[in-house]
């Protein structure tokens, strides 16, 4: 298990990268505009999707529950948004390089942000969820990317699969 969720985390942050590559092309008004998708606008969309990895890895990892989610004012540019996600990404690695199978099964007690509600959620799951929370966020900012031009090209996982293999 330990080695697919591994796996899982780098197609994560390949897939990333061809996100942000793409980012870096449109224009300050596309970036900073709303549009019809969850999160609103490209940077918000990235903000809240960075910030949900901060906010799942200090739970897993450090047994924090932040009390707020990253705010968007504090990432006034891409440029911003990638160092601080550079940053997370690095630890997000490093930290699920250590874990391991049997901590996988291990259950993580947390709180909400508004710190009202606690659950416990096993840290495989936890894991899994994040990955996928951020294919959901990816797709959104796909089809935003797509629309004003700057396709990021096929972000499957098989295409991960096939581009590193080799």
């Amino acid at each position: 298990m330990k080695q697919t969720i591994t796996k899982l985390y780098r197609y994560n942050y390949w897939a990333n990268h061809l996100i942000l590559e793409k980012a870096a092309q449109v224009t300050e008004t596309q970036f900073t505009e709303p549009t019809a998708f969850s999160a609103g606008s490209l940077r918000r969309t990235l903000v809240h999707t960075l910030s949900a990895e901060w906010i799942w890895r200090s739970r897993c990892q450090l047994g924090v529950s932040r009390s707020a989610m990253l705010q968007e004012a504090d990432f006034p540019t891409l440029a911003a948004i990638t160092t601080r996600w550079q940053e997370e990404e690095q630890a997000m690695l490093s930290y699920v390089e250590t874990v391991t199978d049997a901590d996988l099964s291990q259950t993580i007690t947390y709180t909400n942000t508004a710190g009202t509600v606690s659950y416990e959620t096993l840290l495989g799951d936890i894991l899994h969820h994040l990955v996928l929370h951020g294919m959901q966020h990816r797709s959104e900012m796909a089809a935003m990317l797509t629309s004003f031009g700057q396709s990021p090209g096929d972000i499957d996982f098989i295409a991960f699969l096939r581009r590193t293999s080799s």
